[in-house]
């Protein structure tokens, strides 16, 4: 990793992309530093070292370390099918395992669009009992929050505690961080702002957070950079030992049949890998984007912690200049099309969500999902493209078209890790 100055660094990234504030921690050599900048909202208070940002999807990060320290202590099997621990559940839960869950290989459509349900248990029973799987478990990968829904209400079976009573009790106090939820059924905890910032009409809008109680466990957790620090380095087997050396070892071996095209380079348990030996996870608030990243081998830890929508795109250039593994889809993308593959165009399902691939303006295709804009596609060889985010002018990331089987018609999208099944 590079040794570079920090404070410099995070001023001069974040004012190129308009981040009003942000928080950047590097542990190495037993050793950490932090700095701050900006705010934690437009007009607001200075970003301070303590403040709290909404994670996002790091929470799952989390959640599966919350799960591996019960399976190290012997209360949960990775293996055993759900329906040991989750009896009353769909005869889906027959077939999925904890480790199908964590590596979102269960075949788990990503969300639910009609959350009636105001716990986790309720919630579990009714997406396990409407989903429509896209996949056999085990069969292929599909990021889905669902699945860490069901391992949050799974924690709640083992701990007889809450998902927020365990993960405060169990796993963050022990780390000592301080619990910080967007959302918990005690109402909303102090926590900064996330702000949509549009580059291109140089705008910055505060925006609410609206994850809902049953999303808790995929998306919920607000932590500083020292906080993600801190769970990096107990992942990488220094600080508590509350997760065994050999749980800790098979959240970052690549699991069989992940295939995370779009998001990094292999998929463990609870954690993305990435090149070079690295691991971690990245995430999106509502107007938030913050990451982990955590080398076991020489121990370095960074995290990055942003109230801003452009934070995705800050994260990949900080990565470079710090020498730490990260990923970029586009890199693969080989040679540029000019002609539109037979059979991309039309609707594609995730569940519930609607991904409808539309010729495009100012780009051979547009995305358009559940109705709304979502990116340009430019066109490669092996039916990937690159997208344009429509709201940030971001170009980082890639999808991919695949057949249903080889010589077969398109049948699937694959966009941030998510599988789509094409409709007529």
């Amino acid at each position: 990793m590079h040794e570079v100055q920090l404070q410099p660094l995070l001023e001069r990234h974040s004012r190129r992309h308009l981040i009003p504030g942000a928080q950047l921690a590097v542990h190495r050599d037993r050793i950490t530093r932090s700095v701050e900048f900006g705010v934690q909202h437009t007009g607001g208070p200075p970003m301070t070292r303590a403040a709290r940002v909404p994670v996002g999807s790091v929470s799952k990060t989390f959640t599966a370390a919350l799960a591996m320290l019960l399976v190290s202590d012997g209360d949960l099997d990775l293996d055993e099918p759900l329906a040991e621990y989750l009896p009353a559940a769909a005869s889906l839960s027959e077939r999925l395992t904890v480790r199908h869950l964590l590596s979102h290989t269960g075949g788990l459509p990503s969300d639910s669009d009609e959350v009636t349900a105001s716990t986790l248990s309720k919630h579990v029973a009714e997406c396990l009992r409407r989903a429509d799987p896209l996949h056999e478990p085990g069969d292929g990968f599909s990021y889905s929050n669902i699945g860490y829904s069901a391992a949050g209400h799974l924690i709640e079976v083992v701990t007889g505690m809450s998902w927020w009573e365990a993960m405060s009790s169990v796993l963050l106090r022990p780390l000592g961080v301080e619990a910080h939820f967007v959302v918990a059924p005690d109402g909303v905890h102090d926590t900064v702002p996330g702000h949509a910032v549009n580059p291109e009409r140089h705008r910055v809008v505060p925006v609410h957070q609206s994850l809902t109680l049953v999303d808790a466990p995929a998306g919920a957790v607000a932590a500083s950079a020292i906080d993600l620090v801190r769970l990096g380095r107990m992942l990488a087997g220094e600080g508590p030992t509350l997760v065994e050396n050999a749980q800790l070892r098979e959240m970052r071996t690549p699991v069989d049949g992940a295939e995370p095209f779009g998001m990094a380079d292999g998929w463990g348990l609870g954690v993305a890998l990435f090149e070079g030996g690295w691991f971690g996870h990245d995430g999106t608030g509502d107007g938030t984007s913050c990451h982990l990243r955590v080398h076991p081998e020489s121990g370095a830890v960074v995290a990055l912690t942003t109230n801003g929508s452009t934070g995705f795109a800050m994260w990949h250039e900080l990565a470079r200049a710090l020498g730490v593994g990260d990923y970029d889809g586009c890199r693969e993308l080989g040679e540029r099309v000019a002609a539109t593959p037979p059979g991309c165009i039309g609707r594609f399902y995730n569940g519930d969500t609607e991904y409808s691939v539309q010729p495009g303006e100012n780009a051979p295709l547009r995305l358009v999902v559940d109705g709304e804009p979502f990116a340009e596609l430019t066109l490669y060889d092996g039916l990937r493209f690159r997208m344009r985010d429509v709201d940030t002018g971001d170009t980082s990331q890639a999808g991919r078209f695949l057949r249903g089987s080889p010589g077969r018609d398109i049948g699937w999208l694959q966009v941030g890790g998510r599988l789509a099944r094409r409709v007529a």
